[in-house]
């Protein structure tokens, strides 16, 4: 597994947008006095946080509504797995996630074209892809339609890089 500073030297440099660059920073950390060295991730516009989430709300998410789905309709033992993974779906849903799912979630960005991470189910993959170099301006403006059925903190990085590529005017 590459580095952090490999992995935003790769999402601030060589993948965002000219347009971004300078405005838009990735972080993650762990903590080393934390269980397992759980941590918290963030993308900041200008130094203000647009997107964060940490190990703690995620787990919380992810437990809630685990066992919501084993009350009511997942009860057999077999279905426990399909139960987790629900559960870490709708989590990254509600837009919590942990430095770990961020890291996860680069590397399927990394290894796979632009036009798969605009469609994928995770989406911080379709947050990267959005504010991706390789993603031209005529194909942002076809986008626009797809943006309306799409998640809200997902939704506000493609404002993001409308009004940073001059296509939308700032608020």
């Amino acid at each position: 597994m590459p580095t952090w500073s490999g992995i935003r030297n790769k999402l601030e440099n060589d993948y965002l947008c000219p347009a971004l660059r300078g405005h838009i920073q990735y972080f993650a950390t762990s903590y080393s006095k934390s269980a397992d060295h759980e941590g918290r991730a963030a993308i900041r516009m200008d130094g203000v946080q647009v997107l964060q989430s940490n190990y703690y709300t995620y787990f919380e998410n992810v437990w809630t509504k685990f066992h919501h789905l084993r009350s009511t309709t997942l009860k057999d033992c077999g279905s426990a797995k399909e139960a987790i993974n629900q559960a870490h779906a709708f989590a990254l849903e509600q837009g919590a996630f942990d430095q770990k799912v961020f890291y996860e979630a680069f590397g399927i960005f990394d290894n796979q074209s632009i036009e798969k991470s605009l469609v994928s189910e995770n989406p911080l993959v379709r947050i990267f892809a959005l504010l991706d170099r390789r993603l031209g301006k005529r194909r942002l403006l076809a986008l626009e339609e797809s943006m309306e059925q799409e998640l809200d903190w997902v939704r506000a990085f493609y404002v993001i890089r409308m009004q940073a590529e001059g296509l939308m005017e700032k608020e």
